[in-house]
């Protein structure tokens, strides 16, 4: 009986022990931090990253055109001042780590990401300020659920549209985002209205132009200040990037003098 007992705590030992090497293998075994610099723009660096959903045109359903003028006019405007492109003016105190982050409603590692972020976000008592990138790459629903994302911002429900959509089975289709507006409690005809809008559009144009310039070629992407990571990271890495740009500060790349 207590060989028998032994034989199933040490079974449980195991079970729990693969679980965890699943659940927290890649925080456990990452390795120190290795930068490698970016020369364009200027001043920023890099890490690598882990999976990611891949496309490979930042500018896919955006435009029907082979060649779009918008595409070139947006690289333009962002790189006229990265910083607040990437972060909204979330640059001007130095006890405030920007995160802007790059995502897809229908990439698995992004719901995983989006959700340890909001979560950072919450817990550090507004020293982390996230800005949400729509970088639809992944077909015209991905297309169809950042126009609505948007379109939900400007009727101040963009945190509840973003959980809901990342959280969702279901695709994004004009039924569904009925439905969801419904629920959330906005205007679905001026959310209609305004997904066709040129703002939207140009929204969406700027954060493909910023995926274009660091060379993002999938989600889950991420800068972290003067930090890049293109695929998933852990939240341990996540929060040690944010001390360590704490500790920098960003000024090099985003002085407001």
């Amino acid at each position: 009986m207590g060989v028998d007992r032994r034989l199933v705590l040490s079974g449980i030992a195991l079970a729990a022990g693969g679980f965890a090497a699943w659940e927290y293998g890649p925080a456990l075994f990452e390795g120190p931090l290795q930068f490698e610099p970016i020369d364009d723009p200027a001043g920023f660096r890099k890490i690598e990253g882990g999976d990611r959903s891949t496309a490979f045109d930042p500018f896919v359903g955006l435009s029907s055109q082979e060649s779009d003028p918008n595409e070139a006019i947006a690289e333009a405007r962002v790189r006229a001042d990265i910083c607040s492109a990437l972060y909204g003016g979330e640059t001007g105190s130095a006890d405030v780590v920007p995160v802007a982050s790059f995502s897809d409603y229908y990439c698995p590692y992004c719901r995983i990401q989006t959700q340890k972020l909001a979560e950072i976000e919450n817990r550090s008592g507004g020293r982390v300020k996230v800005v949400w990138h729509e970088l639809p790459l992944l077909g015209e629903t991905s297309d169809l659920a950042a126009k609505a994302a948007l379109a939900a911002k400007r009727q101040g429900a963009y945190v509840a549209f973003h959980k809901r959509l990342m959280k969702s089975a279901f695709r994004a289709t004009p039924e569904y985002l009925r439905l969801l507006s419904d629920d959330i409690g906005i205007d679905h005809d001026r959310m209609v209205a305004d997904m066709a809008s040129e703002s939207i559009q140009e929204e969406l144009y700027d954060s493909a132009a910023l995926a274009g310039i660091f060379a993002f070629v999938g989600t889950p992407a991420l800068v972290i200040g003067k930090t890049v990571i293109q695929g998933q990271i852990s939240d341990r890495r996540i929060e040690q990037l944010i001390e360590l740009e704490r500790t920098e500060g960003i000024d090099s790349i985003c002085s407001t003098a």
